[in-house]
């Protein structure tokens, strides 16, 4: 599953293609007092539509609706022909996460890491179109089962255990997104993972999105490390996850929700990190159910299981709802103590 996350295609597929693609399910974020219908008549949109050409023309029509600060949508290929829609919006007065500025520093990557890189996201790409996804993080790190990932994976690993002080001045001042970006996947591969956490922790708050999601994907995967060996004493903290579920951007909830599912694993944990569940409940639950509720379901699983656990309800009762279609009757449970409190 965290391959096939870095292979989700975030980018708006144009409507300027040969065929342009049909819109499937529609899905919404950040909607407290604006209705889902409101926000497609002002798009002038329905399931089976086309998809509309232009993203930024979308997100300005719905930037005129009375309430709505900014907004966000996204096209994600491919189920057939169709593509999934996910739109968000940020209120007035609504949860907002915030980044850093962006750095101004000199420092470069070496171009033989970045060409290490992209040549591993391209074997990505080919072990996902072979169905050779599988991927091991036991060692804090992804290893894939791909041999020619897997090398180019350990060829980071050991730039990483060379270079640690670059890395981490690229995360932390580096002035191109991209580069940054590498630092934040490369970095966790570092073989000391305690000295790293608090580099990646930083890279939660990047102003660019790409960075943000390797720096999710490398903490997820020293916390796969730290549950297996708790004697190595180290603590991935919830805070910055949780915050980045109130995000108007799509890949911050969907990589922090997965985050998440780990963090609060009680197969993993043995207690399920009960002070992230109260976390998410106090700060990201109207999030995290609305997510829950998504007609994708690839991208509604996670949110759901995050409902179901703070409902208190164990994972193989929560998978039988969900086998059974029955999402309502967690989200129900996980929001009752929420209107008792306000009685």
């Amino acid at each position: 599953m965290n391959v096939n996350r870095i292979l989700l295609m975030m980018a708006f597929v144009s409507a300027a293609a040969a065929q342009a693609p049909q819109v499937g399910d529609i899905n919404f974020y950040g909607l407290r007092k604006t209705a889902g219908d409101k926000i497609l008549s002002a798009l002038e949109l329905k399931a089976g539509a086309v998809l509309p050409p232009s993203k930024g023309a979308m997100e300005e029509r719905i930037e005129e609706i009375s309430g709505v600060v900014q907004a966000r949508v996204e096209a994600v290929c491919c189920d057939r022909a169709a593509v999934a829609l996910f739109i968000g919006i940020e209120e007035k007065g609504a949860p907002h996460f915030d980044y850093r500025a962006a750095p101004a520093g000199s420092v470069a990557l070496p171009q033989e890491l970045m060409d290490t890189y992209h040549a591993f996201l391209a074997a990505v790409a080919r072990a996902a179109q072979a169905g050779n996804t599988a991927e091991d993080l036991s060692a804090g790190h992804g290893l894939m089962a791909e041999p020619a990932a897997r090398a180019l994976q350990q060829k980071m690993a050991e730039f990483a255990a060379e270079h640690l002080d670059l890395l981490r001045e690229e995360l932390r001042t580096g002035s191109e997104p991209e580069e940054r970006a590498v630092a934040a996947c490369v970095i966790g591969y570092a073989p000391a993972k305690l000295a790293v956490i608090n580099d990646l922790q930083y890279a939660l708050q990047d102003p660019d999105e790409a960075v943000r999601a390797n720096a999710v994907r490398s903490l997820k995967a020293i916390a796969v490390l730290a549950q297996k060996q708790p004697g190595l004493g180290i603590k991935i903290q919830a805070t910055w996850f949780v915050e980045m579920l109130n995000s108007i951007v799509l890949s911050d909830r969907v990589q922090s929700a997965d985050a998440l599912v780990v963090l609060t694993d009680k197969a993993l944990t043995g207690n399920g990190d009960p002070a992230a569940l109260d976390l998410m409940r106090e700060r990201a639950l109207g999030g995290l159910v609305e997510m829950a509720r998504w007609k994708t379901l690839r991208y509604a699983l996670p949110p759901f299981l995050l409902v179901g656990r703070i409902a208190g309800m164990k994972d193989a009762e929560i998978h039988r709802s969900w086998e059974t279609g029955d999402r309502e009757t967690v989200i129900k449970k996980a929001l009752t103590p929420i209107i008792k409190g306000r009685r």
